[in-house]
């Protein structure tokens, strides 16, 4: 009978040892997987800021390529000082457009290189000259009139009609506000 009473101890026992056992596993692996799932848990919110932090430089991106054009519109308003012979270029330019003739006297840097000023002398008639004045006022650069001399001369006859058309001197000094040094 001894041996009969023993083994529902031993059963008994290994049941136990067996549930200790499985118990230990259990928690190790659940461990394990909670480990786990806040590690992915982690990577996948590093995986989402990473991936609103490309979304943000694509959408500045294409935010910059859509106003590219616009950027570039807005640059031409603006005279680099590397950009003094252009835009000379581009005030002389205007003259052959309304009929007179136009050239640079003078270009003046001031002290501290942050204004231009051009000095111009312009000649033809009193409507081409008003046109340049126009076209100037409203060509891309933002600029300002400091001084305009005018002076009218003697008429020229023109053909056998004696028609008289006078021709007109206009002196100008110009100031770029527009200059970017």
């Amino acid at each position: 009978m001894n041996m009969q009473n023993n083994f529902p101890k031993v059963s008994l026992f290994l049941s136990f040892m067996f549930f200790c056992v499985s118990f230990f596993v259990f928690l190790f692996f659940y461990r394990a997987i909670s480990d786990n799932n806040k590690e992915s848990q982690l990577k996948e919110q590093q995986w989402q800021s990473e991936t609103l932090r490309r979304n943000g430089i694509k959408q500045l991106d294409d935010s910059v390529k859509m106003i590219e054009g616009d950027r570039a519109q807005l640059e031409t308003h603006f005279a680099q000082s590397s950009d003094i012979v252009p835009f000379l270029d581009t005030i002389e330019g205007l003259a052959p457009k309304t009929g007179i003739t136009a050239e640079v006297t003078s270009v003046d840097l001031s002290a501290d290189r942050t204004e231009l000023v051009v000095g111009m002398k312009t000649s033809g008639t009193f409507n081409g000259l008003y046109k340049f004045l126009t076209l100037l006022e409203n060509s891309p650069y933002e600029l300002e009139f400091i001084g305009v001399d005018m002076r009218r001369e003697m008429g020229v006859n023109i053909g056998s009609k004696n028609i008289v058309i006078s021709k007109w001197n206009i002196a100008l000094k110009i100031k770029l506000l527009s200059f970017v040094p």
